[in-house]
């Protein structure tokens, strides 16, 4: 089967049932050999800006031709019988409708099956999906059973008491992250605040984030590594009372890399799971490595 897959965390389930893409979307970069495949899709954002920078870009280009594009020779040449792409963010990668128009336009004669997850549990199913689309149920179901599994661990081991925990996936505006975000802190022994489960990650006024005041501050911009996200880190610590957040007072802040954790809907949602556990209680679950997460001061920036 001739899988085309237009979103990253497509691909990463792809792959993860032993099926290879015959092309991806340019922002396709994990498990690494996706690198190597044909870019469908392209953007008119500069990824490697400033968030502001980012946000207005978008909004530009939102007023003009739309954020992303398809390469429909490519699209032609890869000869689909399946294309997977997504329908939960038309700012995250290119949506349903450009893909169906594509299709259309072309005369292609593919399946195309569109991801629109708001908790994990969505994900999931998603993973069982693509798995009767491609063949693979059998591995789909093994894959979310170890990932049930794996939940069930953190569940069992988190405490129900843990501190207010805020994710921050956009750092000018200031967005919480939401859709499975909220379940994954709560999970992790967090409590979420501002943003509901299965709520969409929402812009918020700064004096939120100082009102919930959080014990505990994940930074993790989507599509920014860690490097990138310290590189702009002033759009948060340059803000009026960000000193005076208890999570910063207590030392719990961290920035976590958001362009492979936290933001993308593939069964690596759980290891972000895992991710946060081990963020919010040392005592009780394994630190991430700093290449993932990394303890964040302002002596950071400095």
């Amino acid at each position: 089967m001739r899988v085309v897959t237009l979103l990253p965390s497509a691909t990463e389930i792809t792959y993860a049932l032993g099926v290879e893409p015959v092309a991806v979307s340019h922002g396709c970069d994990y498990p690494p050999e996706a690198r190597e495949k044909p870019a469908i899709t392209h953007t008119s954002i500069d990824p490697d800006a400033d968030s502001a920078a980012i946000d207005e870009a978008v909004l530009d280009a939102e007023r003009g031709d739309g954020v992303y594009g398809i390469d429909t020779e490519k699209l032609e040449r890869a000869d689909p019988d399946l294309i997977v792409t997504q329908g939960i963010c038309d700012v995250c990668a290119v949506d349903t409708v450009l893909v169906r128009e594509a299709v259309e336009r072309l005369g292609l004669d593919c399946e195309v099956l569109t991801t629109d997850p708001h908790s994990l549990e969505d994900v999931l199913s998603d993973i069982e999906r693509i798995g009767r689309a491609t063949d693979r149920r059998e591995r789909a179901a093994a894959l979310v059973a170890d990932l049930r599994e794996r939940v069930e661990r953190v569940r069992e081991r988190a405490p129900a008491d843990g501190p207010r925990t805020l994710d921050l996936d956009w750092m000018e505006p200031a967005m919480v992250g939401g859709h499975w975000v909220p379940e994954l802190v709560e999970r992790a022994g967090g409590e979420y605040g501002i943003v509901e489960p299965g709520q969409a990650s929402t812009p918020v006024e700064w004096e939120s984030v100082r009102e919930f005041d959080p014990e505990a501050l994940v930074v993790a911009p989507c599509g920014f590594g860690i490097e990138q996200t310290l590189e702009n880190a002033a759009e948060l610590t340059d803000r009026e009372g960000w000193s005076a957040l208890s999570a910063v007072r207590e030392g719990r802040v961290w920035l976590v890399d958001g362009s492979a954790y936290l933001n993308r809907p593939s069964h690596r949602l759980v290891d972000s799971l895992e991710v946060l556990a081990g963020l919010l209680h040392p005592d009780r679950f394994e630190a991430p490595p700093e290449t993932v997460a990394r303890s964040f001061s302002a002596r950071s920036v400095a």
